[in-house]
């Protein structure tokens, strides 16, 4: 009877670090279909710069795999050193989350041919990137026109087109916002906010803070949101 109690409390125990280490912990893999050679770097920002975490060698195999810790979701970069090239289609964002997460892609289109699997938080990211890409092709075309307007110094189409540009900046921003709020559950809302809307009025910012969950509260990008609002509502008093 003894033997089995203590039988019974080893199992208990090993489950139990079986737990925390699979919910703190990255489990990443993934292929670069075309990738015979070179290193690729797992990054994260530290202080507003991106700083390798871990490498792995690439030598003929295209698949790759890490094991990271990682308390918190969190944004990570993949990064392709090509060693022949310099090209700017070399570092991959990724909602990176504790469990297992995939990236599969190729060389020729290394970011926009990724396919990311595994991570709550990364599909919520595309889902949001589709929408606001709108905005963003929206701002660029009237960039163009804007341009054109001045040169030819006509006066009413710049005020005109000026008018359009900040009404798409306020749609943008509502869209993130509200986006942010319906996500509440999830760490892509902080993030959002202190990505996307940083400069927002704070009344959103901390409308955002207030709505998130105590999970959430208690993430890297919580966390760093309630900072965030707290240090402007600080200053504004000053």
């Amino acid at each position: 009877m003894k033997k089995s109690i203590i039988a019974f409390v080893t199992i208990a125990l090993l489950a139990s670090c079986s737990k925390k280490e699979s919910t703190d912990s990255l489990h990443l893999t993934g292929n670069i279909k075309g990738l015979k050679n070179g290193t690729l770097y797992i990054q994260r920002v530290v202080d507003t710069a991106l700083v390798a975490i871990d490498s792995i060698k690439i030598d003929g195999n295209s698949s790759f795999e890490s094991d990271l810790k990682l308390e918190s979701p969190e944004m990570l970069y993949l990064y392709l050193d090509r060693g022949v090239t310099n090209s700017l289609d070399n570092n991959i964002m990724f909602f990176a989350e504790p469990g297992n997460v995939n990236i599969d892609t190729n060389l020729d289109n290394f970011i926009f041919g990724a396919k990311i699997t595994g991570s709550k938080n990364q599909e919520l990211y595309e889902e949001y990137k589709k929408i606001n890409s709108r905005f963003n092709d929206e701002s660029l075309s009237m960039v163009e026109s804007r341009f054109n307007a001045i040169k030819s110094q006509n006066q009413k189409a710049i005020d005109s087109i000026t008018a359009k540009q900040e009404s798409n900046t306020k749609r943008k921003y509502l869209y993130a916002t509200n986006f942010a709020l319906n996500n509440k559950d999830h760490e892509i809302a902080p993030y959002i906010a202190l990505a996307e809307i940083y400069d927002i009025n704070v009344k959103f910012l901390d409308t955002i803070q207030k709505s998130m969950t105590p999970k959430v509260a208690q993430s890297l990008y919580g966390k760093k949101l309630t900072k965030y609002v707290a240090d402007i509502k600080k200053e504004e008093k000053k």
